[in-house]
């Protein structure tokens, strides 16, 4: 039995205050709504921040890496033609990315230097870990290729360590990084994992339970974030859908055009939460500050059952 679901439509007004789910209450600011940050682009994705909180965002068909200036606005920060998708920064302020069009994982320092990290198996999505290990998801594009997770040593070894979802997409870690968390999209489940010391997988299972519209086979999931206190934010059909500690989606969050395929916290304070959705690029002030892996393990509070 699927658990509970507390559902807001937010609709295109601001949030009204004292409204919405308790959970919702603990997320979101009254009166701060989404704001577009800019618009037509063919498909965003890639949503990445550095540790000022400076955010990075790709537009793939195209082939452009964007980031946003002190003002907010898009600036190109590279045009290499490589079909970027999924992408983190790492240790150094590096920015690892998902070059599907080249079979590659690549590194961009912050002068925007590439160098090839590992090859030879077309990627998604990735999460950078504070000791500049790496995890890539490789969904099998093609529906015959094995869908497998990857591990990319600090040295550049790769290797295997699971395989067996439907389509491998979204990746993070828990905020102590004690697991590692895979969305499958063909499915409604995210999976969850035990990250070992020499960066292989144990103990997977199915953990959290993503809705999905009545219309849909699958919840679509694709990008995901956790923040500081341990919830995991996860990019949906029906928008992120915000899981707690124990598994259980306790609310979820519209974007204005219903589509979103990643997303992100940033600014100074790591509160800012953007979203790619599509041709457009959101963002919004939340309460609550985001976890990015680069950055020292943490252990949030036991969850609240």
């Amino acid at each position: 039995q699927p658990p509970q679901l507390l559902f807001m439509k937010l609709g295109p007004k601001p949030v009204s205050k004292g409204s919405g789910s308790p959970q919702l209450q603990e997320i979101l600011i009254p009166g701060e709504d989404w704001k577009l940050v800019s618009e037509g682009y063919k498909a965003t994705e890639g949503p990445a921040v550095n540790s000022k909180g400076e955010f990075f965002y790709n537009d793939v068909p195209n082939h452009k890496t964007y980031k946003l200036d002190i003002n907010n606005k898009p600036v190109e920060f590279l045009g290499v033609e490589n079909r970027r998708d999924g992408q983190r920064f790492g240790p150094g302020d590096n920015l690892i990315s998902v070059a599907s069009g080249t079979m590659q994982v690549v590194v961009y320092d912050p002068s925007g230097k590439e160098k090839v990290l590992a090859e030879g198996f077309k990627g998604n999505d990735l999460v950078a870990l504070h000791d500049g290990s790496v995890y890539v998801t490789e969904p099998g594009w093609d529906g015959k290729s094995p869908s497998q997770v990857w591990y990319i040593s600090p040295s550049g070894e790769k290797k295997v360590v699971d395989k067996g979802l439907k389509f491998s997409n979204g990746v993070t870690t828990s905020p102590d990084q004690t697991l590692l968390y895979v969305a499958d999209s063909r499915s409604h489940w995210i999976y969850s994992y035990q990250i070992q010391e020499n960066g292989d997988l144990k103990f997977k299972q199915k953990y959290y339970y993503i809705h999905m519209p009545d219309s849909a086979d699958d919840a679509g999931a694709d990008g995901l974030r956790v923040d500081r206190n341990g919830r995991l934010y996860v990019a949906t059909r029906m928008g992120i859908q915000v899981c707690d500690q124990a598994g259980r989606v306790n609310c979820i969050i519209p974007t204005p055009n219903n589509r979103v395929s990643n997303l992100e916290f940033g600014g100074k304070d790591f509160d800012i939460l953007f979203a790619t959705c599509g041709d457009k690029v959101y963002m919004r002030k939340v309460k609550v500050k985001g976890y990015s892996s680069w950055m020292s393990p943490i252990k949030p509070e036991k969850p609240k059952l």
